[in-house]
């Protein structure tokens, strides 16, 4: 793989991770970028940033309902999911919740 495609992808994890970390000051943040998995699929944009996996634990997702933790979510990152993320698998919990 080139430098500019892994420039590039570390930059979209790094923009992901930026903008939760600002807006949702989560405890934990565990991305991953599944894209490689994807790759050759009908629907793949084949970019090499387009599935990530996010496991965020923040206080911010305290006393809210799994719809709106996820929403909170999407509206952080609604510039990405208009262009560059195609799918999103997301797991959100609050602190005192289990989570893995």
């Amino acid at each position: 793989m080139s430098n500019t495609n892994n420039m590039s992808q570390n930059s979209v994890e790094e923009q992901i991770r930026r903008k939760l970390m600002v807006n949702l000051h989560p405890i934990r943040l565990d991305i991953v970028n599944d894209s490689e998995r994807h790759a050759g699929h009908r629907s793949s944009p084949g970019t090499g940033n387009s599935h990530f996996q996010i496991l965020i634990v923040s206080p911010v997702f305290e006393g809210k309902s799994r719809v709106d933790r996820h929403r909170l979510v999407n509206d952080v990152l609604k510039d990405e999911l208009a262009g560059t993320i195609h799918a999103l698998g997301l797991k959100a919990y609050a602190p005192d919740e289990p989570h893995s």
